[in-house]
């Protein structure tokens, strides 16, 4: 096993791919968090199948994700947005425009084929930089 070269810690979210496939919902190492790529299930499995609600999903476990590692929307700086049709974009933007507000981070939307569920529409990454 690899040993960082910084404390770093690691946050779950009960989402049965953490352990499956090996990887934490967030990784906080020295001043940075990065959250992986966040699906919109809901925590009974099941996943609302408008757009934006699932943005809104996505975006209620990140900012958990974000508060247990010490962080905030506040202090993100990078977004990814990963959809499987360009018509979800503007409902899927409107909503990380609520959550991000003044913030305004660098943000990546890309189309993809398919994610992994066929039921989501939206995938979401994102990247904090906290500040002491």
């Amino acid at each position: 096993m690899l040993t960082p070269r910084v404390p770093v810690q690691r946050v779950a979210s009960g989402s049965p791919f953490e352990s499956r496939y090996g990887f934490s919902r967030a990784v906080r190492a020295g001043d940075r968090v990065i959250v992986a790529g966040t699906a919109p299930i809901r925590p009974d499995g099941s996943v609302d199948p408008d757009a934006a609600a699932q943005a809104r999903r996505c975006f209620e476990i990140i900012g958990a994700a974000l508060a247990e590692a010490g962080a905030s929307f506040a202090d993100v700086v990078r977004t990814r947005m990963f959809v499987t049709d360009a018509a979800h974009a503007d409902a899927i933007g409107a909503v990380h425009g609520e959550v991000f507000g003044d913030v305004r981070p660098a943000a990546t939307m890309v189309v993809v084929a398919a994610l992994l569920d066929p039921r989501w529409v939206v995938e979401i990454e994102a990247e904090a930089v906290l500040t002491p």
